[in-house]
């Protein structure tokens, strides 16, 4: 068995924690103790809420960086190991104090052990480099393996997964969690900053190593080596979870009940991307259906995926607290350890702001053998305004779809509501300026038919316009029915392909 984590004489390297995370996949799954004290963990929302980190008592990380550490309790019942890892020498222990927090008037007068940990932190770094002082959060892991990052002027949104195991089924989904992390001490003037982070799990155990850039995009480089603990049949690899309600066209699926509310619109992520080969798919997020759903988008290879938020408007959302304008997209760029597989999306029906029902990532073709181990290398990084320098491709992209009944314009006696006119609307680089340029829309219907397409200029935008009539099948078949288009011009695609759920 491995010595403790604070037993170790010598610095944590990444090489040495995946022979650990190796060590721990041979050995049976030992969950920490429950040992939260009753007092935390009968805490409500807004008491959790109340408890802050002091500032002046944060741990300086060279010139640029700081962090702050967050209390366990509410929600937050598993204990994180928390090190600062000098640039030599052993690991230094960040040991819990009653001095790092005010904690709030729930817990006014509240003592609790020396050995009570964290149940995560959150790095802050100096944007403004005129300003050294002046340090934003921009990167925090609290729960699970849970973590959210967000580039200069932006607000935290979705989030991203160290892993996801059984997202969808077969079975019951599994929740890793990281259980330590060492803050590595960066040099004085770096702009950079390292984390290793121990992953454990009844299924998996794991090591990772971020490297993070924050910035205009913020950039976090991810290193991990995976350790089965026992057969797992869909593994997700660089996992996205984000949040959406209600769009351009409500909730989305057919039939859904619509939200009372007066924001026009309320989620983190309005669709999928997915790049490979050349092409670039788009499919916009889903809401209301009676059950979860799964998509999958075959890939071999992966050149990249995302969940983006391409609504940049105020005016679509209106909501001057939650800022939706201004939460980033995150784009996963494999580099290592993605062969074939898929990208798949599960959708999970929500009438809840708050919960996260949109899950994104990679899973293999093949089902992941116990004691098979797996060493990955991807980059994320926030997207925001796009186009977007780290999303890959000159493609022109869909910046909008909207539905309505097709009778509007080609009535008939009597109306048949099931018609539906399907308007989306593309813009960016490689689409012709010129109004009597000669494009063709490229359209297919899993079920049913598109008919009559029609593409225009938009001068407003100076994009182009695609409208389509769906008439749907005489009978459904289960499950979605996906419709796809794209612009070709002379035959070569212009515009990533509309991928859609009817």
């Amino acid at each position: 068995m491995a010595a403790p984590l604070s037993d170790r004489t010598t610095a944590m390297t990444f090489a040495e924690l995946s022979e650990r995370a190796m060590a721990l996949a041979a050995s049976p799954y030992r969950p920490h103790a429950d040992d939260l004290p009753p007092t935390l963990k009968t805490l409500t929302y807004d008491g959790y809420r109340g408890i802050t980190f002091r500032p002046a008592a944060s741990p300086r990380l060279g010139t640029h960086f700081s962090a702050q550490l967050f209390h366990r309790g509410f929600l937050q019942a598993k204990r994180v190991d928390l090190y600062l890892q000098p640039a030599e020498g052993p690991p230094k222990p960040i040991a819990y104090g009653p001095e790092l927090f005010d904690l709030g008037p729930a817990l006014q007068g509240q003592t609790f052990p020396a050995d009570l940990g964290f149940a995560g932190f959150r790095l802050h770094y100096a944007f403004d480099e005129a300003r050294p002082a002046i340090q934003e959060e921009f990167l925090v892991f609290l729960g699970a393996s849970y973590f959210r990052l967000r580039g200069k002027g932006q607000e935290y949104g979705l989030s991203a997964r160290g892993a996801a195991i059984r997202t969808g089924g077969p079975g019951a989904e599994e929740f890793p969690d990281f259980t330590a992390f060492w803050i590595c001490e960066p040099k004085d003037d770096a702009r950079t900053l390292e984390v290793l982070a121990l992953l454990e799990s009844p299924s998996l155990t794991g090591a990772y190593r971020f490297v993070v850039a924050p910035g205009d995009p913020s950039t976090l480089r991810v290193e991990a080596s995976l350790h089965p603990r026992k057969a797992i049949d869909r593994l997700g690899l660089a996992p996205l979870t984000s949040m959406f309600l209600h769009g351009q066209n409500g909730p989305g699926a057919p039939g859904a009940e619509p939200f009372d509310d007066f924001r026009p619109q309320v989620h983190d992520s309005d669709g999928l991307a997915v790049v490979t080969r050349g092409d670039r798919l788009w499919r916009p997020l889903v809401n209301g259906r009676r059950d979860p759903q799964v998509s999958a988008f075959a890939v071999d290879p992966l050149d990249g995926f995302g969940l983006l938020q391409r609504e940049r408007n105020f005016a679509a959302y209106l909501d001057v607290q939650a800022r939706h304008e201004y939460r980033p997209g995150l784009w996963v760029t494999p580099e290592a350890g993605f062969g074939a597989g898929a990208v798949q999306l599960f959708e999970i029906p929500s009438r809840e702001e708050y919960m996260d029902n949109i899950v994104a990532a990679f899973v293999p073709a093949a089902p992941v053998a116990a004691g098979r181990s797996l060493a990955l290398r991807y980059t994320l990084a926030t997207v925001g305004a796009e186009p977007a320098r780290v999303v890959p491709g000159t493609l022109a992209r869909v910046v909008s779809t909207r539905v309505g009944s097709a009778e509007r314009l080609r009535p008939t006696t009597p109306p048949s509501p099931g018609r539906r006119l399907y308007v989306v609307d593309f813009e960016g680089p490689g689409l012709p300026r010129d109004p009597a340029a000669a494009l063709a829309a490229d359209v297919s219907a899993s079920a049913g038919t598109l008919v009559d397409p029609v593409v225009e200029f938009v001068p407003q935008t100076g994009g182009w316009r695609l409208y389509v009539e769906w008439r749907p099948p005489a009978s459904r078949p289960p499950g979605d029915v996906v419709l796809r288009a794209r612009l070709l011009v002379s035959g070569r695609a212009v515009t990533e392909t509309w991928d859609a759920a009817a």
